[in-house]
């Protein structure tokens, strides 16, 4: 949908009888967010924030196949084996539960930082088409052909930068 609102508006800019010509520029944004310096800091953040969390849920794997293979061994009484099964499986929901609160706890914290990275370089393009007299800028994700010349990313996540340095 959005790629047809895009490709109608810039039809009706190109018939529109005595219209100037439509400058057009094109930006890769999800490149370009995922490049600035902001954005690079903060997944090395993220990362460092939650690898204790994932150091432990590393653990509770491991201690898993250490169980497997003591299972396998076939050295066990079965009441050794049926409270080994019983401890692995209570491990297993712990490590099961520890991912998923790990997942949604850094897929919060992406799209929050997405978020507001997308709102920033949304003023950035604004102000990059300003200064170049474009009047309309697409995404690459939604367009099939451009000149190199009309690629407007790299200038974008330089302004980005500037305007937003990693502290």
């Amino acid at each position: 949908m959005k790629h047809i609102v895009t490709v109608l508006a810039i039809c009706l800019a190109a018939i529109v009888p005595g219209a100037a010509q439509t400058r057009l520029g094109v930006i890769n944004m999800q490149r370009a967010i995922s490049n600035t310096a902001e954005i690079r800091k903060a997944i090395v953040d993220v990362t460092n924030k939650y690898r204790p969390r994932q150091q432990e849920i590393e653990q509770l794997q491991s201690e898993l196949q250490s169980i497997q293979q003591q299972i396998n061994s076939g050295k066990l009484s079965p009441a050794a084996e049926q409270q080994l099964r019983a401890d692995g499986a209570t491990r297993e929901r712990q490590a099961q539960r520890k991912d998923q609160d790990l997942r949604e706890d850094v897929d919060r914290e992406r799209n929050e930082m997405v978020g507001h990275a997308t709102q920033r370089m949304q003023g950035i393009v604004q102000k990059i088409a300003d200064e170049k007299g474009l009047d309309v800028i697409v995404d690459t994700s939604n367009t099939v052909y451009f000149k190199a010349g009309l690629d407007i990313t790299d200038a974008a996540i330089a302004e980005y930068d500037k305007a937003y340095p990693v502290k």
